[in-house]
């Protein structure tokens, strides 16, 4: 380990200390959610794009998918604690500051899970019945930690940076959403940033190991990873649509509800997949990495999903500033 990567870690591990918030006493403060308002800005739930709901329907449904935004960052956060957990353990015997730096990250992320649990429990209580959360967050876990390191900390940073940037894009602007739903990702985006960083230096590391072929079965494993954001995206989708329907009555009209279908899982899409393909610093990283053919490959197998994109003019722009 050089000098550089040292210091590195250490500033982590000090901005850590500095930004490092609980729960209960920074978050939650004996708060609970404000339902006459928004979760989710219009730039990410893409609620204003269906003209036939109106203004409490489209607020509903900002609820509906911030619920499973906060489930699906819990659920993504399991893997991810997990291998950087793996990755400090590598180093018990040799940088310790490495190693506190990725041991600090790691009760971060725990504490995240922590967070987006109690979430969930608030509005299990405040919500209509019938919410699905679609996919088993220690069998999504296990899936994803079945590849290989490369492809798993590709997808930890893409995830990590794409978080911050709703955050900088879309929720900290927005003056009408939920305060303490604004709160959730003020704090959890001050510590994602920090992760970030940890997550560039374990993926560069990572792939100075591999030689031509390796990183070939590296990016097809990342390409897999991808594919199964989208199923997980796709079952989340169809079970929020379902349940909005529901609620508000619109099951009973086939034409609404197909619409309404289509509109959550491009949003979800536009969530949890394409801001992260198209967020800079991502791109920078990942495409330094690769040859032509490599990039290509990522390409092609994504350019399906790339008409989820906001008709809100500005809005994918400012989300990849």
């Amino acid at each position: 380990m050089n000098s550089t990567s040292t210091e590195r870690y250490a500033r982590v591990i000090e901005v850590s200390k500095r930004v490092r918030w609980e729960i209960d006493r920074d978050i939650i403060r004996g708060r609970g959610f404000d339902y006459g308002r928004r979760f989710l800005p219009d730039g990410l739930s893409l609620a204003d794009e269906l003209p036939f709901l109106n203004g409490e329907e489209q607020r509903l449904l900002s609820q509906v998918q911030g619920r499973s935004y906060a489930f699906m960052f819990g659920l993504v956060e399991r893997f991810i604690a997990a291998k950087v957990m793996e990755l400090g353990r590598a180093q018990a015997l040799g940088d310790q500051v490495a190693m506190e730096a990725l041991v600090r990250m790691t009760d971060e992320e725990l504490k995240h899970q922590k967070l987006f649990r109690r979430l969930e429990s608030m509005m299990e209580q405040e919500m209509p019945a019938g919410y699905v959360m679609s996919a088993d967050p220690d069998a999504i876990a296990q899936a994803v930690l079945g590849s290989g390191n490369w492809a798993v900390l590709a997808l930890t940073l893409y995830i990590e940076l794409f978080s911050q940037a709703h955050y900088r894009a879309s929720i900290a602007p927005d003056e009408h959403i939920c305060p303490l739903w604004k709160d959730v990702f003020l704090y959890h985006w001050r510590e994602e940033s920090q992760h970030a960083i940890l997550d560039e230096m374990e993926f560069l590391k990572e792939d100075a190991r591999l030689d031509a072929a390796g990183r070939d079965a590296a990016v097809g494993e990342l390409i897999a990873l991808i594919g199964a954001v989208d199923g997980t995206v796709q079952a989340q989708a169809a079970a929020d649509a379902s349940y909005f329907c529901t609620i508000t009555g619109q099951s009973g009209h086939a034409e609404r509800a197909a619409a309404i279908h289509a509109l959550v899982l491009k949003a979800y899409r536009w969530q949890y997949i394409v801001s992260g393909l198209l967020e800079p610093r991502f791109n920078k990283i990942l495409f330094s990495c690769l040859d032509a053919a490599q990039a290509t490959r990522i390409r092609n197998a994504t350019a399906p999903l790339g008409y989820a994109m906001p008709k809100q003019p500005g809005v994918a722009e400012a989300m990849v500033a």
